[in-house]
């Protein structure tokens, strides 16, 4: 059993002789008599907790049912901002005993159960609930699998229901829960404004709505309108009940402070069912035009917080078991295997992309994805045949759009896909449509720096690449995007910068084999004719055949003058064909 004094820390602030002379009380009056009732015992005191031991999981739920009872009777008149209420987490497992402490992953789980605990509530696992179930008469609900901090598993997670109405801190209506959407689901909370000063609340609204609308245009998150997040303005809120009342995985909360010409903004993503910080920023401005300071703000807020999303989502489904997956976490397993970069690592994608698409086929995004796998195992492993692989994946892409002609994602992906046929007027349409759909979309910027490269717009089309790193520089294809720029400045005449752009893409993708043949041919313009020869045995090596398959077989995206310019770089470097 693990438990803590919820809000512990404002109580102290508030009135800390009042708060540790009730919390003595309250542990000696109801705490530490139903635990020795049961037979347990308190390992250690925290300060504002305690850990404690059972020789039974059905006594443990049984004490902490009956001190949370009574500590609710004991404090039920005091004043909610002073008012003590334990928050308990219990689960089974092995221990190491020592003197004055238990260790063990058992003891882990249960103080992360304790984090999500309401206050005045308990959380028990699996294993506990399956022990005690026909043993104690209590009412639970069930809170499914949830991520705990630092445990590699999911934990399916159960509340007891001590009494009616005693399941928060506060007594009021009981808004159920709402089933989280498939994709990833987010609330902006109003900003609090930390100035003292009210006229500078409509700057913290503004940012906060603004955010709110750059966020929805992101196909792949699921964003609460402001009516609903700012009912929550001016209310001291615990971002769990948030979570809970409008159906999101994810918080975004924070504050928005002036002194004099200066304006701080801080913000964090958290978490909603653990309180977990996803992610977590400051923003220091001169407040010389407020309105460009807001746009300027909104865009920082919304570049840093999608990838971070999206980031949490890939971790979140790299710990569940492969057996265990629903369509968004084999998407997201997908994504992570793309993001790899190696051959193995494709096989891996293209296998939970395909079982994506069978436990959903409905979700658009599974099938971009895989129109985005078949075209890159074409072009870099030479897996499948360059014509049947456009085919393919125009006729995904097609279908995506076709499922949702609102996901610029699909959009940018149809775009991708007509380029590699060949078709770059229209490839370029389809970008810039899924850009006037979602602007931030890095994806899509990463598609539109690509093809106006192939069309001969080389620097354009490093702009555009480089702003697409900027939006997600965590992005699955992060190998393709350093790749492109590589290309780009080597048709640029850039060779020294070209040469940069694939030492950072080698650094961390040694084994992805295409960008040793551009890195190979701008040392040979260079007249580096050892080190040319170096990277050019690595191009083969990594991937013996293609290099000669490559070159020869010009892929219909590549200018003609743009062909004999790589060829050129080649030669001098020592290929013969």
């Amino acid at each position: 059993m693990a438990a803590d004094v919820a809000g512990y820390s404002r109580l102290m602030h508030n009135d800390e002789e009042a708060t540790h002379a009730k919390l003595t009380a309250l542990l000696a009056g109801g705490v530490e008599p139903a635990i020795a009732q049961h037979g347990g015992r308190i390992v250690k005191n925290t300060g504002d907790g305690f850990l404690a031991e059972f020789p039974s999981a059905v006594e443990a739920v049984r004490a902490a049912m009956q001190f949370q009872s009574r500590i609710n009777e004991l404090t039920c008149d005091d004043a909610e901002d002073r008012r003590i209420l334990f928050r308990v987490g219990l689960n089974i497992g092995d221990i190491i005993v020592e003197a004055h402490d238990i260790f063990g992953d058992g003891v882990n789980i249960a103080a992360r159960l304790e984090s999500i605990a309401e206050p005045g509530g308990i959380c028990i696992s699996q294993t506990v609930f399956n022990h005690a179930r026909d043993k104690v008469p209590f009412d639970v609900e069930e809170a499914g699998e949830q991520t705990l901090k630092n445990i590699a598993r999911p934990v399916h997670v159960y509340r007891i229901i001590i009494e009616p109405g005693l399941r928060t801190a506060t007594p009021k209506r009981e808004i159920p829960a709402l089933v989280l959407p498939d994709k990833p689901s987010v609330a902006v909370l109003p900003l609090t404004n930390m100035s003292g000063d009210p006229e500078q609340e409509f700057v913290s609204d503004g940012i906060a709505e603004d955010v709110i609308t750059a966020l929805s245009r992101y196909p792949s998150l699921f964003v609460i309108a402001r009516n609903s997040s700012f009912t929550y303005k001016g209310r001291a809120v615990d971002v769990r009940q948030v979570g809970r009342e409008l159906g999101v995985r994810y918080v975004l909360e924070g504050s928005v402070r002036k002194a004099g010409s200066r304006i701080r903004v801080t913000a964090q993503l958290i978490e909603a069912a653990t309180s977990n910080h996803v992610w977590a920023e400051r923003y220091d401005r001169d407040l010389a035009d407020i309105f460009a300071v807001q746009d300027e703000l909104t865009e920082a807020l919304t570049t840093a917080l999608a990838p971070a999303i999206a980031d949490a989502e890939l971790r979140r489904a790299m710990r569940r078991p492969p057996g265990n997956l629903d369509a968004w976490a084999a998407y997201q397993r997908g994504l992570w295997h793309l993001s790899k970069a190696t051959a193995e690592d494709d096989e891996s994608a293209e296998k939970f992309f395909r079982q994506a698409i069978d436990l959903d086929p409905t979700f658009s995004g599974s099938y971009s994805a895989l129109a985005l796998y078949q075209l890159q195992a074409a072009a870099l492993y030479q897996k499948i045949g360059l014509r049947d692989a456009q085919h393919s994946a125009e006729a995904l892409a097609r279908r995506a759009v076709a499922l949702d002609g609102a996901d610029a994602e699909a959009r940018s992906c149809l775009g991708w896909a007509l380029q590699a046929r060949g078709e770059a007027d229209d490839a370029l349409a389809e970008v810039e449509r899924a850009l006037s759909m979602s602007p931030n979309l890095a994806i899509a910027h990463g598609h539109r720096g690509a093809t106006l490269i192939f069309a001969g717009r080389h620097k354009e089309g490093v702009t555009s690449l480089n702003v697409c790193i900027r939006l997600d520089p965590r992005d699955p294809y992060l190998a393709v995007r350093l790749l492109h720029i590589a290309c780009g400045l080597y048709f640029c005449g850039e060779y020294e910068a070209s040469i940069a752009a694939a030492k950072r893409l080698i650094r961390s993708y040694p084994n992805f084999p295409m960008i040793y043949r551009w890195s190979a041919a701008a040392l040979g313009q260079l007249g580096r004719i050892a080190e040319a020869k170096e990277e050019l045995e690595k191009a083969v090596s990594r991937a013996p055949g293609a290099l000669d398959m490559y070159v020869r077989n010009r892929a219909p995206w590549f200018r003609p003058e743009d062909h004999a310019h790589l060829v050129d770089g080649l030669g001098k470097a020592g290929w013969r064909g």
